[in-house]
């Protein structure tokens, strides 16, 4: 019965790949884009802000129809429209009077997809059988980890060959989600709820205060996360003088690699650490590297305690997914698309803060690092805080 669903794992896997891909690949080219577009700081944030703001968004409105849709249209519609912003940012920029907005309108259509990807990945490798949802998951969102250092390490090596000139490679990442929407024709899939049962509604999870604390804990999580992740390369390469290559594969790769690894510890020996305590000293570690960040004098500390915070920020998304899925079981497709639309918010919040801050300091990036030291400490606030759950009618404690 298990195995005929890892086809379905795997493809659930790619597509955290794809949704890693559309995250990080435009932040590789941040400083291409000033150079050879002209464009301000100010903008570069808002390709940032723009992309989570529209995954945001579509988290928000596919309460409404994904389930009238299907969960399988739907995943072949993200992967769908992941390939088309990749495929729009090699040619919009060049055809549209503004570079600026020929970049806005590709990020626009790839964050369609992937905040379609966002609501519907986890949900549909929650229901599939396995022997131990918390590992499954997170097992699942290290494959984002892996999908950011292959974008990083291909790119890497794609521009040193073949020079930062040719970034227009989009073309070739377009073919995983063109490849895995193919997949999703095929795979079986399965629901979360059983035929004929309605998951709660908006207004019930509204009335609960522990559905408050875990989307306070995923909107965290997200800034966490992107706090660092999509300003790394950045900072490698202005704070170290250090050349693009160089700084890609000791600034985004690094703190990917970490993250990742965090994951796949948890995945494997999940079952001997109990999620809470894992949580909550990653939690610590990520205010104690954050500090590092932004206050060792010298740029290689700096540059190492970014990679190290990828480990201490790897179990708060997937982390706080499993809380949520063990807690309220019969939420349904609005729970996770709420949680999505929060870890977004936070994905979008987190970088937006830095780049703000830094703006305000004259691009002192070590300065906005240090104002997102907030997010680790609320993730940690909220764990810690005693809050019972109401499942299947009866009391559990979830924290």
């Amino acid at each position: 019965m298990k195995n005929q669903y890892n086809k379905t794992m795997t493809a659930c896997f790619v597509g955290y790949i794809v949704q890693a891909i559309i995250v990080n690949f435009v932040p590789l080219l941040f400083l291409t884009f000033q150079r050879q577009y002209h464009l301000p700081l100010s903008q570069i944030t808002m390709l940032i802000t723009f992309n989570f703001g529209v995954q945001l968004l579509v988290d928000m409105a596919a309460i409404g129809f994904v389930d009238k849709w299907g969960y399988r249209f739907c995943m072949i519609l993200a992967h769908i429209l992941s390939a088309c912003g990749l495929i729009s940012l090699t040619f919009l920029p060049e055809i549209l009077p503004s570079a600026f907005a020929g970049i806005l309108i590709s990020v626009m259509i790839y964050a369609v997809g992937g905040g379609l990807l966002e609501v519907l990945v986890s949900p549909v490798v929650e229901a599939c059988p396995s022997d131990n949802k918390e590992k499954a998951m997170s097992m699942l969102h290290s494959f984002y980890c892996w999908g950011q250092v292959g974008v990083v390490l291909i790119s890497t090596i794609f521009f040193s060959v073949a020079g930062i000139g040719n970034w227009k490679m989009a073309l070739l990442w377009a073919v995983v989600p063109v490849v895995n929407a193919l997949v999703f024709t095929k795979v079986p899939m399965v629901s979360l709820l059983e035929e004929g049962e309605e998951g709660l509604s908006i207004k019930e999870l509204f009335r609960m205060k522990l559905f408050w604390i875990l989307l306070v804990m995923m909107v965290c999580a997200g800034a966490s996360e992107q706090a660092v992740s999509q300003w790394v390369s950045t900072f490698a390469e202005k704070g170290l003088g250090i050349s693009k290559a160089a700084g890609d594969l000791a600034g985004p790769m690094a703190f990917a690699l970490c993250m990742g690894l965090s994951r796949m510890f948890y995945g494997k020996y999940g079952e001997k650490i109990r999620l809470d305590y894992f949580m909550k000293g990653s939690c610590i570690f990520c205010v104690i590297s954050y500090l590092g960040i932004s206050l060792f004098p010298n740029p290689i500390l700096s540059l190492f305690a970014c990679a190290v915070s990828g480990f201490s920020v790897g179990i708060m998304w997937p982390g706080t997914f499993s809380k949520a899925a063990a807690a309220l079981p019969k939420a349904g497709t609005a729970l996770f698309a709420l949680l999505a639309l929060g870890g977004d918010f936070g994905c979008s919040a987190g970088p937006t803060l830095v780049g703000f801050v830094s703006d305000l300091a004259g691009d002192n990036l070590k300065l906005g690092i240090l104002a997102s030291i907030v997010f680790p400490v609320l993730v940690g606030l909220a764990i810690c805080r005693k809050t019972e759950g109401n499942i299947g009618g009866e009391n559990e404690r979830v924290f």
